[in-house]
């Protein structure tokens, strides 16, 4: 499992960076804890360079912020 960190929020779409070498494919599932204990699942939706890739939120982004560790199941 690869482990990144969130580096921009624009309302459900969520971009991730990950190690190079080390992007998850394509639909693959990341999840992503909050200070408040909840859980967030992001869906990778394409590889956009840099080491980045965008994502779908499946729930609401609110208390998501750069930086919050993201991990690829």
């Amino acid at each position: 499992m690869a482990n990144g960190h969130v580096v921009q929020v624009i309302g459900t779409v969520v971009d991730v960076e990950f190690p190079p070498d080390e992007l998850p494919d394509i639909y693959n599932a990341l999840t992503t804890n909050l200070d408040d204990g909840s859980e967030i699942v992001l869906e990778v939706e394409q590889h956009i360079g840099n080491n980045w890739v965008r994502c779908l939120s499946m729930g609401a982004t609110e208390g998501l912020r750069r930086g919050i560790d993201v991990t690829d199941s």
